[in-house]
């Protein structure tokens, strides 16, 4: 081989030949290995003869079409059966996990989705298949859909829905947002809020990046405020937590389970809520599993969410005064 060949050239050189170069050492002989291999003896031989000068190494000792490994054919046989069957169990895991009965799903979901939506879901779907594998991936939404362009998911719940040419998809549900404040408050008497009487409180909310994070930025605008921010998370129930402390208020879909501590509002003004859809990339082709799970979330359009926790008890709401200020 010219000493400017490069190691994808010699991949190309040699990957076809590996096989037939192991058939060949396992039998010492060219005319059997080639009926194993269905290949004519002729074409077999020459293989063997063009893989020795690609190598510049003499890997077979020639009688007639009888042959034995020389110490360099040894070598290099010991690392081809390896590779050859590293080879294999690839073929059998992508094989695996395409089959349609028992095949696998790389499913990512938001950290809000963990608890409650996305166990019932695929409680859901494996009562028509049940040895169906999930490998399950929580993360925030832009983590979630560079994940997918990179081939690490077959699907993802997210939110927003997003809009990218590279990218399908489709709106599944809506998931009401609730202003959650310590059970103290002074709104903590109240059932429903506009989001512009939290103007001046300090809000604890997830990270720039988030979904979450960037609906409730926008929904602030959208009331005439700039949230002033305390702290920054990356899960909603820590920030309930921070809440309960009195660290702060915060914008958040409702809990799988009510959390002593706080008060959950229902926001009237502006309309708080966010989208939830399914992604996947465009063009990618679904294996059997993929399909039938992007078929079922599909069929759930409008009941994708389980019914939210109740709201806890709160003291009966104080009339409304003269200006309006403790309407809802």
């Amino acid at each position: 081989m010219s000493p400017n060949s490069n190691e994808e050239d010699i991949q190309q050189v040699l990957a076809p030949r590996l096989a037939q170069f192991a058939a060949v050492a396992r039998h010492e002989h060219v005319t059997r290995a080639a009926h194993e291999l269905g290949v004519p003896q002729s074409t077999l031989s020459r293989a063997m003869v063009r893989l020795e000068q690609d190598l510049d190494v003499t890997l077979f000792a020639r009688k007639g079409r009888t042959v034995s490994l020389t110490p360099a054919g040894r070598t290099f046989l010991t690392t081809v059966e390896r590779a050859l069957a590293e080879v294999e169990k690839a073929a059998e895991s992508v094989r695996a996990d395409a089959d349609p009965t028992s095949g696998k799903i790389a499913f990512g979901f938001l950290h809000t989705m963990g608890s409650e939506t996305v166990p019932a879901l695929i409680r859901a779907f494996r009562a028509d298949h049940p040895h169906i594998r999930f490998q399950l991936v929580q993360n925030y939404g832009e983590a979630m859909l560079e994940r997918l362009r990179a081939g690490d998911l077959d699907l993802c719940l997210t939110s927003p829905v997003p809009e990218a040419p590279d990218l399908v998809a489709r709106r599944l549900d809506e998931q009401r947002l609730r202003l959650v404040v310590p059970d103290d408050h002074r709104l903590a008497v109240r059932k429903r809020v506009r989001l512009a009487e939290a103007a001046d409180e300090t809000f604890v909310t997830l990270e720039p990046g988030y979904g979450l994070r960037r609906i409730t930025d926008d929904l602030c605008a959208q009331a005439g405020f700039r949230p002033r921010v305390a702290f920054e998370g990356e899960e909603a129930e820590t920030l309930r937590g921070l809440v309960a402390a009195g660290l702060g208020v915060a914008l958040l879909p409702p809990p799988a389970v009510a959390r002593p501590g706080v008060v959950e509002l229902t926001v009237t003004a502006p309309r708080a809520a966010r989208e939830i859809g399914v992604a996947w990339l465009d063009g990618h082709p679904d294996t059997p599993p993929v399909a039938a799970f992007k078929r079922f979330l599909l069929s759930r359009r409008g009941r994708l969410l389980p019914e939210a926790a109740p709201e806890p008890a709160t003291a009966p709401e104080p009339a409304t005064g003269p200006a309006g200020a403790a309407t809802d």
